[in-house]
């Protein structure tokens, strides 16, 4: 086994035990903004599969994160069905309406995808409020809030429970992701990325893999709206607009789209960002925003997680010199 993948299992090693031990260094309000965070990164990793892997552009991701949050929302407040089944559920009706999606984006590319998609993000909150005897209109739907099992009583807390669960399911989708994009379905999305023609000149189907790569990343979208919504206990319209499918691009953008750890950086971001330029200027946050964004682009153009990457290698180039002289 070679050393640098032998230092990526440590690396992923050291964060999975940060992540496991976190939660009994923070107050629960922590745990519960970093709930948030790990929906955000898994709406994210679709980004990186769908834009970093397979170069389709979207700009509608919020709607797939309202389909995962109302189908979790509908299902518990009309039928009585948990959480834990549901949202499978949510992925696979998300997954769905995104593969229908990609039959569509088969004939559209570049600025016209990204229209389209952006067209599906700003339908999506009127339509919800058009259909309120399914959804609520601009009232929403309210979900009961997630309790900690009989068994983990007094152990932990109902933020620190989803926490977990929401971090373990993270840590599966990560893990699955990582293999498949190393395997046959990565090297096909990434060569059609790449060189279209050459691909298909070596036999990859671009009708399949690309609407694969569109259902595959909205399901991931669902999964992260709907634990969004089970976080919150609400589902709204408001809450699923044009702001945060710009905000989960900004986010995979600014993380770094070729790696999945621009997803986890990602989800750092569109949750602590907003937050931060609160507190810098609570009169103008989003003039904060913007600079930061700003200056995130300008000077980190591959992202921060390329930018850690290029930054390690170096200092380890200077050393190995160092040790030779």
């Amino acid at each position: 086994m070679r050393a640098s993948t032998i230092k990526r299992y440590w690396s992923v090693a050291l964060v999975a035990v940060i992540i496991a031990v976190l939660p009994r260094f923070i107050p629960s309000y922590g745990a519960f903004e970093l709930t948030y965070v790990a929906a955000y990164a898994i709406g994210i990793l679709g980004l990186v599969i769908l834009t970093g892997a397979n170069g389709q552009i979207s700009l509608g991701h919020g709607a797939f994160f309202a389909i995962g949050g109302y189908t979790v929302a509908l299902l518990g407040q009309k039928l009585g069905i948990p959480y834990w089944v549901s949202v499978p559920l949510a992925a696979l009706l998300s997954g769905a309406v995104g593969l229908a999606l990609g039959l569509v984006a088969l004939r559209l590319e570049g600025i016209y995808l990204a229209l389209a998609t952006f067209a599906l993000a700003v339908a999506t909150p009127p339509t919800l409020k058009h259909f309120k005897m399914l959804t609520g209109g601009s009232q929403g739907v309210i979900l009961t809030p997630v309790g900690v099992p009989s068994a983990l009583h007094g152990m932990l807390t109902p933020e620190q429970w989803l926490y977990y669960v929401t971090w373990a399911l993270a840590g599966v989708l990560f893990l699955a992701t990582s293999l498949a994009l190393r395997g046959r379905l990565g090297r096909a999305l990434r060569a059609l990325r790449d060189n279209e023609v050459a691909a298909i000149s070596f036999g990859v189907d671009p009708h399949r893999y690309k609407t694969l790569a569109f259902g595959w990343s909205a399901a991931y979208a669902g999964i992260g709206g709907a634990i969004v919504a089970i976080a919150t206990a609400f589902a709204s319209p408001d809450a699923y607009g044009i702001v945060l499918s710009l905000a989960l691009v900004t986010g995979a953008v600014l993380g770094g789209l070729d790696t999945l750890w621009g997803a986890l950086i990602g989800g750092l971001i569109v949750e602590y960002l907003p937050l931060l330029a609160q507190n810098i200027n609570p009169a103008a946050p989003s003039v904060i925003y913007g600079i930061a964004l700003i200056i995130f682009t300008i000077f980190l153009p591959g992202g921060i997680s390329r930018a850690v990457q290029t930054f390690v290698t170096s200092l380890r180039r200077g050393g190995n010199q160092h040790a030779r002289t």
